[in-house]
């Protein structure tokens, strides 16, 4: 059975103000009756007591309850200065994290170079004889994490763990909003999906406690997957219209 109502996150600070200003009215409230019940006893005739108590311990009393409401809302007050300035703090690195993301994100190419880059890889490839992998990266935010700045800094930190892991050869695309394409020049089959392995678990360490996305990661390779450019960029468009 619950006694009390439930305190949500969206509400503690609310509540965590009430409880420090019914804290202060129980002190005062407190403080001011035993004052008062102990001025007729100060104050009285000497008739009612054999000795009366001290008038300096009565004001001494009173004085104590001034300094220490004068002191709780003191506290009061400086706790709540430093919460806003946390506030403030959090909102400032929360913008910054999110320039940092935007600007990222505004430097990766867009699917027209991602096509540009991977014809002229395959025709590479195809003369050579050597291999070329793809790797098709969608990222999935969660409904907590969909929409508004969030989402973005989301994207930026899956932008980063991609960036981080490939090597000097490899190009970084931005396909859609929540597709990203890393073309791998060189790259055998069994190596494009250890770097997958790898970019799964980055991924996964990125987004965090709070799970902020999921990953889907597809592998496209050349020449065991697919025979020609056009083959592999059919993946990368069926995967964006997805």
């Amino acid at each position: 059975m619950q006694v009390f109502d439930k305190v949500s996150q969206q509400t503690i600070d609310r509540r965590d103000r009430q409880l420090s200003i019914l804290a202060l009215i129980m002190v005062v409230i407190l403080g001011g009756g035993m004052a008062v019940l102990m001025y007729p006893t100060v104050f009285g005739k000497a008739e009612v007591i054999p000795v009366a108590p001290s008038k300096t311990l009565f004001f001494g009393f009173c004085a104590l309850c001034i300094l220490m409401v004068l002191y709780l809302i003191n506290r009061m007050m400086v706790v709540h200065n430093l919460r806003d300035s946390l506030v403030k703090e959090h909102e400032q690195l929360a913008l910054v994290q999110q320039q940092s993301s935007s600007e990222l994100l505004g430097t990766l190419m867009g699917f027209s170079h991602f096509q540009d880059r991977l014809t002229m890889d395959f025709r590479r490839a195809a003369q050579t004889n050597e291999p070329l992998s793809l790797l098709l990266i969608r990222v999935k935010p969660t409904k907590l994490f969909s929409r508004g700045p969030q989402a973005e800094v989301a994207l930026g930190d899956a932008a980063k763990v991609l960036h981080r892991k490939l090597r000097a050869e490899d190009s970084l695309f931005r396909l859609a909003s929540y597709v990203f394409g890393i073309v791998l020049p060189g790259a055998k089959l069994p190596q494009a999906q250890q770097t997958a392995s790898r970019l799964t678990e980055g991924l996964a360490d990125a987004s965090g406690a709070s799970n902020r996305y999921t990953t889907e990661i597809q592998v496209v390779n050349y020449p065991e997957q697919a025979s020609a450019a056009s083959e592999m960029e059919r993946h990368a468009s069926a995967l964006i219209s997805a």
